[in-house]
């Protein structure tokens, strides 16, 4: 006998629906969404898990990879477009619910499974990201300064490199003790920012 488990996953939790190749209802729970404990507790049925599905959502790519490498299932992860409109048609929305369709779902093969990307793919998408948030706070802070420096009639010259616009900006600020006191904070938070994106920027 064939036997399908469908996941209901949220960031906190996962309902779990065990059905076998009629559409049967073997098993249900809701449990922590970590893999140890949604693999030990598909273990616990004593039954050979044909699949495991669920849909592409936040949590995706730690289920999959742990459930499929650390775990040695047979998981796919599932287009969530075609998941909803599958739902949709459940008169109660519940996870619960969603987890029984998810199987039902998985069973008949109705699905288009989506590509997960390798662990390493993420590490560099992260890393990019995380130069990318540097560098946008970084211009943040610099507009920042621009527009409080005009309020004084101080007006900069449209273009500085991020590299320049500390040296350029910081001695006339120091000279006066009114924007000392509000703004050399802001040069050294955005100096700060502008040596980390550097940093990411040689790591990329």
């Amino acid at each position: 006998m064939e036997y399908y488990a469908g996941l209901d996953v949220s960031l906190r939790s996962v309902s779990i629906c065990v059905i076998d190749g009629e559409g049967k209802i073997i098993f249900e729970r809701s449990v922590a969404c970590e893999v140890d404990v949604i693999a030990s507790t598909l273990a616990q049925m004593s039954l050979l898990i044909t699949r495991i599905g669920f849909e592409a959502e936040t949590m995706s790519q730690p289920l999959f990879y742990g459930l499929k490498e650390q775990r040695g299932f047979d998981v796919v992860c599932m287009e969530a477009r075609q998941v909803n409109a599958a739902l949709s048609a459940m008169r109660n929305k519940t996870d619960k619910n969603d987890a029984r369709g998810i199987a039902q779902v998985l069973r008949s093969g109705w699905y288009s499974p989506v590509h997960m990307k390798s662990r390493r793919s993420h590490a560099m998408r992260t890393l990019l990201s995380s130069r990318k948030a540097c560098l946008r706070k970084c211009i943040d802070l610099t507009n920042e300064v621009r527009g409080l420096l005009k309020v004084y009639g101080l007006r900069l010259p449209e273009r500085i490199k991020h590299t320049h616009f500390d040296a350029t900006v910081r001695p006339f600020i120091e000279a006066s003790p009114d924007l000392s006191l509000a703004l050399v904070p802001l040069l050294d938070a955005r100096l700060a920012l502008l040596q980390t994106y550097q940093e990411l920027d040689k790591r990329v």
